[in-house]
């Protein structure tokens, strides 16, 4: 019935709505390509940003900062492999 003849209690009327670019694969929230993005160095600010204030759950949400554990692309060494001595 949703389906068929909607509701002003449900978004879009009960209408499929638009996925938002966030939670697709098209994020560049942690990564653009094989470049780092937003979550490792702030790049891609403002299209990430659009997307995330733009999920529907009834908040004013603000972008987080992008994270200050950032190795500049280096992977960190293993554990395994520097054993305490």
């Amino acid at each position: 019935m949703l389906q068929n003849t909607g509701t002003p209690l449900s978004y879009g009327n009960g209408a499929t709505p638009t996925p938002n670019p966030g939670a697709t694969q098209q994020s560049k929230l942690h990564a653009d390509g094989n470049l780092a993005s937003y979550s490792l160095n702030g790049a891609n600010a403002a299209s990430v940003n659009a997307a995330y204030v733009a999920y529907n759950d009834g908040y004013n949400n603000a972008l987080p900062q992008p994270s200050q554990l950032d190795l500049n692309g280096v992977t960190p060494p293993q554990y395994i492999n520097n054993l305490p001595q």
